[in-house]
């Protein structure tokens, strides 16, 4: 199917309506397009195809990275979204394993090793080769915030939450141990991640027109947390309490991406966190409307086009789909419709393509 829509010939992005629409300041009208994270090999063949753009590989010289962040404030702008959301996260060491993928576009995939950490004593911490904010290179940030075109927004984050790196430092299988053999040892390396993660933030909150700080922090599965909830209370949350209170003191919203069934702890999130909105949502564990009918009278809920429909699914069945979350949560308020995680891979771009199409068809 052709999607003559695309790329758009005058778009008009417009992150105040954005945010405005999420924060439940506006209601009725088109409803707004959210992401998380589109994989490059999704990215590649609309750039080259559909905007008619060489694709550029962000390298380590400036004129690639200026190329590359061109491309994707384009990429974002052309297809109708009213900002771009951008990551980089600090070089923490962190066990993974490689395999072949051929929907990658390297042709490889990194998984997180589950079972054995860079860190699992107390001598470990000591020589852990923890990442300085002073070595960090902020330039794409920077470069993105003063090259956006006229309305469009910038959502930035650090890549990777608390938990995430926590359990990606100790291994989730050292991190349940640990919990058990040596808390205080879990406890210094969450607030060391923490520490700098903070830092971090206060740096992007000093950039111009920064529109929300979106990060995500997958802390669960489809049953449940991942580890229990008193511990993401005591070990987790307070960090993201912390970065919550220093965006809503530059009063911008705090969303937080994070996957699995977290219904334990969501009034904590809310509560005490002070989230303004929630991503990731998977229909096996809950479908986004019945979240929305929920928690959508406090707090946004961003996305929900199930990756398995998007992945899966046939070009209608994707259309049918977003139609539905758009009749029903965009019609309630404080939603923005897109994928139910992210774009990766092996996501075909047509029915990507399609679901940006059937939202760009509707209003509420």
């Amino acid at each position: 199917m052709t999607l003559h829509r695309f790329p758009l010939a005058s778009p008009r992005p417009d992150a105040r309506r954005f945010i405005d629409f999420l924060m439940g300041r506006i209601r009725g009208g088109r409803t707004p397009l959210v992401e998380y994270l589109i994989d490059p090999a999704v990215m590649k063949p609309i750039l080259i195809g559909l905007l008619g753009r060489a694709w550029v590989e962000y390298g380590p010289d400036r004129a690639s990275q200026k190329a590359y962040l061109d491309n994707f404030i384009a990429f974002w702008m052309r297809l109708g979204y009213d900002f771009v959301r951008f990551e980089q996260g600090l070089p923490f060491l962190e066990g993974r394993i490689e395999g072949d993928d051929r929907t990658a576009g390297t042709g490889r995939r990194a998984w997180a090793d589950e079972h054995t950490g860079a860190i699992g004593s107390w001598a470990d911490f000591e020589r852990y080769p923890w990442p300085r904010i002073e070595d960090f290179d902020f330039f794409p940030f920077e470069y993105l915030a003063a090259n956006l075109p006229e309305g469009m927004g910038f959502v930035a984050c650090q890549a990777g939450g608390v938990f995430e790196h926590l359990s990606w430092i100790l291994s989730l299988e050292g991190l349940s141990f640990a919990l058990a053999d040596d808390p205080d040892l879990v406890q210094a390396v969450a607030d060391r991640i923490g520490g700098l993660l903070l830092r971090f933030y206060e740096h992007l909150l000093d950039l111009p027109g920064l529109t929300a700080i979106f990060p995500g922090d997958d802390m669960g599965f489809k049953t449940g947390p991942l580890i229990s909830p008193s511990h993401l209370k005591t070990i987790v949350l307070p960090w993201h309490k912390k970065y919550a209170a220093l965006a809503h003191r530059r009063g911008l919203p705090y969303f937080l991406h994070s996957c699995g069934n977290l219904a334990a702890i969501m009034p904590d999130l809310i509560d005490d966190v002070g989230i303004d909105g929630k991503h990731s949502f998977e229909d096996a564990i809950l479908p986004a409307e019945d979240f929305q009918a929920r928690w959508g009278s406090r707090i946004a809920v961003l996305g929900g086009v199930d990756i398995n429909i998007l992945s899966k699914g046939t070009e209608d069945e994707v259309r049918k789909r977003t139609r539905q979350l758009i009749e029903t949560c965009g019609a309630r308020g404080r939603y923005a419709v897109g994928s139910g995680n992210s774009i990766p891979s092996y996501v075909p771009p047509s029915n990507y393509l399609a679901m940006l199409d059937a939202a760009l068809d509707m209003t509420v």
